[in-house]
């Protein structure tokens, strides 16, 4: 079995799970380009737990996990079935907990209902520890590596800067420096495979890591992807921008089987 690329999505609101845009097009684009999964683990910044939780369910609901936004959106189900046996071998890990009550928050589904329109691959989500400092959810992305190797492709959704207090609504694409700064970053610490610089983002500046992610839970998954990879893994980028101001929209893609030229 060909063994999966890893995939982190900057998914940035809720609204493109329903709208077309540049970033939309970028996503549907990397269902052509990657090889078709038996499986995606999502490991999303919208389900924090007590301890590493798994979903088990073999028929996940979806989640509208956000209010203030138009009714479209919450009549959006993504009706993907769960990988049960996937997750239970997750499960086996003392340290991840199977969980029958969670399904596909929007952090899962506005990323996956464009790579897989059908809702024909299986799905299921991996949660953050709520407990685990930046070393310890990189070294649980290490144990997970070998899903890639059963033909599970590892989705990290978050972003890497995610300020929603410093919205800017009247510059829907350009970034504040400091933006600018903790992204490039995180991308040069990526291109040099440098993990361990990734797991101590605070040493970029207390007040940096603070104003780029007030709250890290949008940073996590990232933690998730580079442990999942290794230093044979290509590095490219689908997407590369900024939503107002304050918000990363870059995806990564490790191991890409095809190159864009």
């Amino acid at each position: 079995m060909e063994k999966m690329p890893v995939l982190f999505v900057g998914h940035g609101s809720p609204m493109n799970a329903i709208e077309h845009n540049a970033f939309t097009e970028a996503l549907q684009g990397l269902s052509a380009r990657l090889p078709m999964p038996k499986a995606v683990c999502v490991v999303s910044a919208h389900w924090v737990t007590e301890g590493a939780h798994v979903m088990v369910s073999a028929h996940p609901k979806t989640i509208h996990d956000f209010y203030g936004f138009p009714r479209p959106l919450y009549e959006v189900q993504y009706p993907a079935p769960g990988a049960p046996s996937e997750a239970e071998k997750l499960a086996k890990n003392p340290e991840i907990l199977p969980d029958e009550q969670w399904g596909l928050d929007h952090g899962s589904w506005s990323v996956l209902r464009h790579m897989y329109p059908n809702a024909d691959v299986p799905a299921f989500q991996l949660s953050l520890d709520e407990h685990r400092g930046f070393k310890e959810h990189l070294e649980l992305g290490r144990e997970i590596q070998a899903l890639r190797e059963r033909g599970v492709l590892v989705l990290g959704s978050g972003n890497i800067v995610h300020n929603l207090r410093r919205i800017d609504w009247d510059n829907p694409s350009g970034a504040y420096d400091w933006a600018v700064e903790f992204d490039a970053r995180v991308k040069k610490a990526v291109e040099a495979h440098d993990a361990n610089s990734l797991a101590q983002p605070q040493k970029w500046g207390e007040a940096l890591l603070a104003t780029a992610h007030p709250t890290v839970e949008h940073y996590l998954p990232l933690l998730y992807c580079m442990g999942s990879t290794d230093e044979q893994d290509a590095v490219s980028y689908p997407y590369e921008g900024f939503d107002f101001g304050s918000i990363s929209m870059r995806m990564i893609l490790f191991g890409d089987p095809k190159p864009v030229e």
